[in-house]
């Protein structure tokens, strides 16, 4: 079984990586190709889905990135509690997401759970 708070942790760093490039490079060593990410504002499909979102992502958030403060795991799956914090470390918002994971180790799946602003 592999450490799976590492291979979160790998994932969640893609979320600071600034290219395309090294986006991949890390979801090479952590996520599978058809991984599914969902939040309350997007669903991808694969890497080129979730890379164009992480993209977006960098553009309304400068050096956006997650800190996870409470991670547990078993059975293939997890759950993981974070903060989202701007480049400079302020905190904009907090959050929970669920992870499954395959036989390999990679996450096949990521949910996330935040609140949204009323529109």
């Amino acid at each position: 079984m592999s450490d799976f708070k590492t291979i979160w942790e790998t994932y969640t760093s893609a979320w600071k990586a600034e290219t395309a490039v090294q986006k991949h490079d890390i979801f090479k060593q952590c996520l599978a190709q058809y991984v599914v990410y969902t939040d309350p504002l997007a669903l991808t499909r694969g890497w080129d889905e979730l890379t164009e979102y992480m993209l977006e992502f960098h553009q309304q958030i400068a050096g956006g990135h997650f800190v996870t403060n409470y991670f547990l795991a078993h059975h293939d799956k997890s759950i993981a509690k974070w903060d989202m914090l701007t480049g400079d470390g302020t905190k904009v918002g907090e959050g929970v997401s669920y992870g499954q994971y395959n036989a390999e180790g990679k996450l096949t799946a990521m949910t996330g759970f935040f609140e949204t602003p009323e529109g």
